[in-house]
């Protein structure tokens, strides 16, 4: 009976179900929580600041880390890639848009939640406005991470 309970207590307590995290940079509160499968994909979408046209960044979790997969986006701004080169591949998809393909492993991804820029997380149906997690000037830091099953059980993180 004990190594049955204890058992459960472990089941609920044990950091196993991987996750993707934001947290808020100054505070190092977790301001965000969505279970991830390792080579889900989600995106994050933003108005680029010169040309204003949107850009999407698709990123994929793994089991300890992201990957920064590509980027979309319809026109070439400061700072957007302008030709293949060793880091990326830039091609044109069938509608048009311009695709930066870079496959980058990062640790994490540091965000600072733009003014005018519409921050967006789309994950598993859903679209997050950065902006509602934090005021806009601060940074949010988002990595995969193993979370407990009692932290699903009491919502503070989306199944």
């Amino acid at each position: 009976m004990i190594a049955a309970c204890a058992g459960v207590v472990g089941f609920l307590l044990w950091p196993f179900i991987p996750a993707l995290e934001l947290i808020d940079g100054r505070s190092g509160r977790v301001v965000f929580c969505a279970r991830v499968q390792r080579g889900e994909e989600f995106v994050l979408s933003f108005v680029h600041s010169v040309n204003k046209r949107p850009v999407y960044d698709t990123l994929r979790a793994e089991a300890d880390h992201l990957v920064i997969v590509r980027s979309r986006f319809d026109s070439f701004g400061a700072g957007m890639p302008e030709a293949s080169t060793p880091e990326g591949t830039l091609t044109i998809a069938e509608d048009g848009w311009l695709e930066w393909t870079v496959n980058r492993p990062v640790p994490e991804i540091t965000v600072r939640v733009g003014w005018v820029a519409e921050h967006t997380l789309h994950i598993k149906g859903r679209e997050i406005r950065l902006a509602d997690l934090a005021e806009p000037g601060k940074p949010l830091t988002m990595f995969v991470r193993k979370i407990r099953m009692v932290d699903l059980f009491k919502g503070r993180c989306i199944p």
